[in-house]
């Protein structure tokens, strides 16, 4: 389909090959700048241009989205003020565009006496669409939300920057990680910048910023915490501020608990207070003020962990291998300790501060270094260790193989052949196939047209599948890489894929909020599971093929008979998103990660909870179960893998060998191998011997 560009066109979509729009005889253009193919409109500007979804042909097709300017009333004040405001939003992508959760500028281009800003495409959705959908958002939630805009907008307010618009509609949570991204700059505004209002001219929207902006449209720092305040009361009450706004003007603020669907602590309640404070000078003044009141208040740095770890840089892990000490019993910290951890600490609440998300990350990196120091400096000083007998005969010595480059992107997700041989990863939109004893590439599989997220080898070895953004599903065979035939059906991204014991089932999971079941043999569908309420992001099959479990972004888990598509109960492990599932090898006990950073075994047969394990230091991204069936593996954001003991649920060891968030895990049928994939765009490969 090609799209016109007429603003006003009431039906801009036309067949392919058409030179002139069907519904307004403008000429079509097939490719803006002979690079950007415009696909359909995402929104409409009222009259001074629209936002449109486009491909850039030369980065392979990939989405991006282009901001059109064509303004009606020439020479007008109005036109005038329009082309600085969107100038100067090409300008803040330019200089903001750096951080990870801020889109791209790609193009600032004029074409027909149009103006054209192309920014990076941020795949998912809005906090608005999100309420909509889950229709309340908990105490947990709130937090989450913050911390993870609080380094952001930070960002932009040391730039220079007041976005002057944060609202639901400019967050969107990336279907990719999870995070949340801050768009529209286009009310953005330099600090020294005062603009002094006119009529309908105000910039921002109504309910959302604060009386200052309004009134006189000025906007500092405090003003996008009035914003942000106003987001997150709209999200745990559900009622737009924009409403009470028209019909109560800034009183709602004063009485703004009084919306609160359930109550919040007196922590978080007194926080968004000072948020939502009208009088700018009682309000926060700074990102910072709010980060020391959420350290204060929730004791955000979590205290050190004292059981064995081990970080390996790269250069040390060609030489020598990895012995795995069990997790110890340790006595209270004396006293030079404890100065040294709180100490500590304080450090990370600076780091933080100082430099945002980026420094607390590389903060937590530092913690797990010191920390590993001071429980080895401890067990000297102590008498009275107390070794975990399970924990030696649980898990032996481990030692590094390789590292696989992976790819010129993250690797999204690892398998291994039953055999022991091969190797699958994904990364962008290929798939990739390497020996595993030699580290050898063997294939690259190419077909996806968007980023392939999940991959499958079936337990017979003569099959592989692949998951997409591009909302397909690939059977591959194995053993000559030929493509068999492609799966249609799901209307969004498959991101989780699970194949029965006897290779003849496969189950997929999509962001559309349905399973589908397929015969793996024929391509053909079974049957269509729905009864999640948001994206399905793991699925797992227990091994007698009777039971499915389902773990999504609305919170529960799902056990299913998928053979009639019967709903057997439903898990509800805690207040945050599902994020991974797997069954023990002898299918008595599913394991379950979240977003809250915690970890829990269930028993299959009751549903009942056996083990709540330590909340990790991140988010888990992947677990596996080790074939011996005693151990369960986990790996998360901040780059560690772990080893847990599924009779105690005690934590055995950890390390770190990946330099970023690790994404993926697989065992060797054997158990021998465990392959790990990172967003460090490497591929590792450990040995485990008894």
């Amino acid at each position: 389909m090609i799209c016109c560009l007429n603003p006003d066109c009431l039906n801009p979509q036309n067949p392919d090959g058409k030179k002139f729009c069907q519904a307004c005889s403008t000429p079509l253009v097939s490719l803006l700048r002979n690079r950007f193919r415009v696909m359909r409109v995402l929104s409409d500007e009222g009259g001074f241009g629209r936002t449109y979804l486009s491909e850039d042909t030369d980065k392979l097709n990939e989405y991006c989205v282009i901001k059109q300017l064509a303004p009606k009333f020439q020479g007008t004040w109005s036109q005038k003020k329009a082309i600085e405001l969107f100038a100067q939003e090409a300008k803040r992508l330019q200089e903001l565009g750096e951080h990870g959760q801020i889109p791209t500028l790609l193009a600032y281009f004029e074409q027909d006496n149009c103006l054209y800003l192309v920014q990076q495409f941020i795949n998912g959705q809005n906090l608005l669409k999100e309420l909509q959908i889950r229709k309340i958002y908990r105490e947990w939630d709130l937090q989450s939300i913050l911390w993870d805009l609080l380094p952001v907008i930070k960002f932009i307010h040391s730039r220079g920057v007041i976005h002057r618009d944060i609202k639901p509609e400019n967050i969107i949570r990336r279907k990719r990680d999870g995070r949340l991204v801050l768009i529209d700059f286009g009310s953005s505004k330099q600090l020294t910048v005062r603009i002094q209002q006119k009529n309908g001219t105000s910039i921002g929207s109504h309910g959302y910023s604060p009386i200052e902006q309004i009134r006189d449209g000025k906007a500092y720092p405090a003003s996008d915490l009035f914003s942000l305040g106003a987001t997150c009361f709209h999200l745990v009450t559900g009622m737009s501020p924009w409403l009470l706004w028209m019909e109560h003007g800034y009183s709602w603020v004063t009485h703004w608990q009084d919306y609160l669907q359930f109550p919040l602590s007196h922590e978080l309640a007194s926080i968004l207070d000072k948020l939502l404070q009208k009088e700018i000078q009682n309000r926060y003044q700074s990102v910072d003020e709010v980060v020391r009141d959420l350290h204060k208040k929730y004791n955000h740095v979590l205290p050190l962990n004292t059981g064995a770890i081990v970080k390996v840089p790269e250069k040390e892990l060609e030489h020598r291998q990895l012995k795995f000490q069990p997790k110890q019993k340790l006595g209270p910290l004396p006293p030079k300790y404890i100065v040294l951890r709180n100490l500590l600490v304080v450090i990370g609440a600076i780091v933080f501060l100082g430099i945002g998300e980026s420094g607390y990350r590389e903060f937590k990196r530092m913690k797990t270094v010191l920390s590993s120091s001071l429980s080895q400096s401890h067990r000297g000083n102590n008498s009275e260790i107390i070794s975990n007998q399970s924990a030696k005969e649980s898990i032996g010595e481990i030692s590094w193989v390789k590292t696989l480059p992976g790819n010129n992107n993250w690797v999204f997700s690892v398998a291994i052949s039953p055999d022991g041989k091969t190797i699958a990863s994904t990364s962008d939109r290929l798939i990739k196939l390497w020996n595993l004893t030699t580290g050898e590439e063997i294939a690259t599989l190419a077909g996806h047209t968007q980023k392939v997220n999940a991959v499958a080898i079936s337990p017979n070895g003569r099959v592989l599948v692949s998951g997409s953004d591009d909302y397909t599903i690939k059977v591959w065979n194995l053993a000559t890489t030929k493509l068999m035939f492609t799966l249609t059906g799901h209307t969004d991204s498959i991101h989780a894929l699970a194949i029965s014991s006897d290779s003849k089932t496969l189950v997929s999971g999509s962001d559309d909020n349905t399973i589908k079941v397929w015969n793996l043999a024929t391509g053909k569908l079974i049957r269509t599971i729905a009864g999640h309420s948001y994206w399905v992001r793991s699925v797992a099959l227990s091994p007698d093929g009777i039971t499915l479990a389902t773990g999504s972004f609305d919170k529960t888990i799902k056990l299913w008979r998928w053979h009639q598509g019967q709903l057997i109960r439903t898990l509800t492990p805690n207040s945050q998103t599902v994020t991974s599932l797997a069954f023990s090898p002898n299918g008595k006990l599913l394991a379950s990660a979240s977003r809250d950073r915690q970890i829990k075994l269930w028993d299959t047969a009751t549903g009942t909870e056996i083990h709540d394990l330590t909340r990790d230091a991140d988010k888990v991204t992947s677990l596996a179960f080790n074939p011996n069936g005693k151990t369960l593996a986990s790996a998360s954001r901040d780059h560690q893998i772990k080893f847990w003991d599924i009779t105690t649920g005690a934590e055995i060891a950890h390390f770190i060998g990946h330099a970023n968030a690790v994404t993926s895990l697989a065992f060797s049928a054997d158990g021998t191998i465990l392959v790990s994939g990172g967003e460090d765009n490497k591929i590792k490969i450990w040995r485990i011997s008894s």
